[in-house]
């Protein structure tokens, strides 16, 4: 794992879409928080920055069972902006480069594991899966060029890594943030966002015999 790191993960938002009544990274799967699972994915990472808003005293609690480190930045305009403004202040006081990963996120443990040995800056990116999805214009090379909400070669899930000196403010989505940057490098990776109950159903059965720590 890289030293000029940091993990940013936004978990600001409400997840009304979703229609579990509770924040997203609270939300069971099978067996333990999303957050719960998100943590023991990165317990090699010494920078881990988590982005709150909305019910951020429980995830604080949630959180706190798991690991005592992290570090906790409020967002506190959740409910009028989305992950861009998140991921642009967890990443103030960050390292170098910074890794973005979306609350509502799971990938699978390999993958991860590839991730943070990834140097430089990419984007990641997935077969299609989600109900609601970000698509993403891949060149021959997997390099990402474009993202859109119409067509394209795979999903845009996240995560993506970025030099924290090019995070800008954007009350909108952090693709947003990447457009000015593309071309850029791509990896893709098993990954699966909990946008709807039709997503968090599939993600449960996916994730059943996930192994972590081997």
């Amino acid at each position: 794992m890289s030293s000029v790191k940091s993990v940013v993960i936004s978990c600001a938002g409400i997840g009304s879409r979703l229609g579990l009544g509770q924040t997203k990274a609270l939300i069971k799967i099978n067996g333990k928080s999303l957050i719960a699972w998100q943590l023991e994915l990165f317990k090699d990472v010494e920078d881990v920055r988590i982005v709150i808003g909305y019910q951020a005293n429980d995830i604080i609690e949630e959180v706190l069972k798991h690991r005592k480190d992290v570090v906790f930045v409020y967002n506190h305009r959740y409910f009028e902006t989305k992950t861009g403004a998140s991921f642009y202040l967890g990443a103030v006081d960050a390292k170098e480069y910074v890794l973005e990963w979306d609350g509502d996120l799971l990938v699978h443990p390999d993958d991860v594991k590839k991730i943070l040995a990834t140097d430089g800056e990419f984007i990641c990116y997935a077969d299609k899966s989600s109900d609601e999805a970000v698509f993403v214009q891949t060149d021959e090379n997997g390099d990402v060029l474009a993202f859109s909400r119409e067509t394209g070669d795979y999903e845009w899930t996240g995560p993506a890594c970025i030099m924290k000196r090019k995070v800008q403010y954007s009350s909108g989505n952090v693709f947003n943030q990447l457009e000015p940057y593309l071309p850029m490098k791509g990896i893709k990776v098993r990954a699966y966002d909990i946008d709807t109950y039709g997503d968090y159903k599939r993600v449960m059965e996916i994730t059943k015999n996930w192994k972590i720590n081997e």
